[in-house]
């Protein structure tokens, strides 16, 4: 007979940036039930569920430019973290989620998680650029130097 394993079932702590479509940001509490029913679906308990931000996205995801960001601090078991992405990849609600490990934060420090602020790139008006004529007059060293026909190469003159 082959003895039975015990079983010990370990939760680590998690922590999930889910993304929803921007048609979600006006009935933000159903977003939130989405994302908690994902959650604890898999054994998973939501320790802090929030929105973090609503902002246009980089590039289009299944015709979004907008996108919703929830941010979730959770304990589950090791295993419930690969059903709880195959979950989303499946869902026509959520877009995407990234799960990481969060056993380094305390319950304060997951309550005070706030998105950082969009700073905007500083453009160069074209008059600000240097001129062509302004640049430096070194040579370039992505293409070989030509010389005039009975001049030497410096390579030449080298090998001599």
């Amino acid at each position: 007979m082959a003895k039975a394993k015990s079983e010990k079932k370990t939760s680590n702590t998690y922590e999930a940036m889910f993304l929803l479509g921007a048609g979600h940001a006006t009935d933000l509490d159903n977003a939130i039930k989405i994302v908690r029913a994902i959650v604890e679906r898999h054994e998973g308990k939501v320790i802090v569920l929030k929105k973090w931000d609503e902002r246009k996205l980089a590039y289009e995801i299944r015709g979004e430019k907008r996108g919703l960001y929830l941010i979730a601090f959770f304990t589950a078991p090791p295993p419930a973290i690969s059903a709880i992405v195959r979950d989303v990849e499946l869902s026509d609600q959520v877009l995407r989620v990234i799960v990481t490990k969060a056993d380094h934060l305390n319950a304060q420090e997951m309550a005070a998680v706030e998105p950082q602020p969009i700073i905007p790139r500083e453009e160069r008006n074209p008059w600000d650029r240097p001129q062509w004529e302004d640049r430096p007059a070194a040579p370039r060293r992505d293409r070989p130097t030509k010389y005039v026909r009975g001049e030497e190469s410096p390579e030449a003159a080298a090998k001599e």
